[in-house]
């Protein structure tokens, strides 16, 4: 399966518009998104998307709530601050990330085949064992001006980030 990956999109409109523009010109099958929406008002920007969306909420997240509800009423999950999502025989980790402590933890013991976060801004990913870490960046680009998503096949385990232009 082919699961865009998308965090910290910080109510910036523009370029949540034209991550989820790409998401669909890559013909993801599912999107999860690794939290830090900010404001309910985003969630309509996601009604474009092709793909399910499983979300968790981030440090920057205001009205949970309300997010919540809008997200669900568009046929998405925002399942609270961490999510585990099975998928081809895989399991994946989607946690913000914020929780620093809890982050390595899970990365230390190995514990999924893939983790999913964000927070840091910094598009990265790695491997630390059978682990795969993957961190999008931000969609918004407000601290490195370079928004960015993942791309990843389940099947080759290839994670591919790709800038927003």
């Amino acid at each position: 399966m082919i699961v865009g990956i998308i965090s910290d999109t910080h109510d910036r409109l523009p370029l949540l518009d034209k991550a989820v523009k790409r998401l669909n010109e890559e013909k993801v099958e599912l999107v999860l998104h690794a939290g830090d929406y900010v404001a309910p008002f985003v969630v309509p920007r996601f009604k474009q998307l092709k793909a399910h969306l499983i979300g968790v909420f981030g440090n920057n997240d205001g009205d949970k709530e309300l997010l919540k509800k809008r997200f669900t009423e568009l046929g998405a999950e925002i399942r609270g601050k961490f999510a585990e999502v099975i998928v081809d025989g895989l399991r994946i980790a989607l946690l913000h990330g914020d929780e620093e402590e809890l982050l390595r933890s899970l990365i230390d013991v190995e514990s999924h085949n893939v983790i999913v976060h964000g927070h840091t801004h910094e598009a990265k990913t790695y491997r630390k064992g059978k682990t795969l870490v993957i961190n999008p960046g931000e969609a918004c680009g407000y601290l490195s001006e370079k928004p960015s998503i993942v791309i990843l096949n389940t099947r080759t385990l290839d994670a591919k980030i790709i800038h927003i232009e």
